[in-house]
């Protein structure tokens, strides 16, 4: 239990930031493995992934580095499949 306001106010906004994040981390394991499945992606595919890693990047929901590696390997495995 909170013993002040702000601390209180704290813990409802992590509660909700983090409720949050997990979605987006959720959407962008599914939406690989969409891809990674898939026969053949299109370019407009790979591109809609690409930019919703680097958005969740930037936002700080998943580490740079981690949005990095998950971009190479994507290309990796699309690579490979042609």
């Amino acid at each position: 239990m909170a013993n002040t306001k702000s601390a209180a106010k704290r813990t409802r906004q992590t509660v909700k930031r983090s409720l949050h994040n997990r979605s987006v981390v959720t959407r962008l394991r599914s939406i690989q493995k969409q891809i990674r499945s898939s026969a053949s992606p299109g370019s407009d595919q790979i591109r809609a992934v690409i930019s919703a890693i680097d958005k969740a990047a930037k936002r700080g929901i998943i580490h740079r580095n981690t949005a990095k590696r998950r971009k190479t390997r994507l290309n990796k495995a699309l690579a490979g499949a042609k």
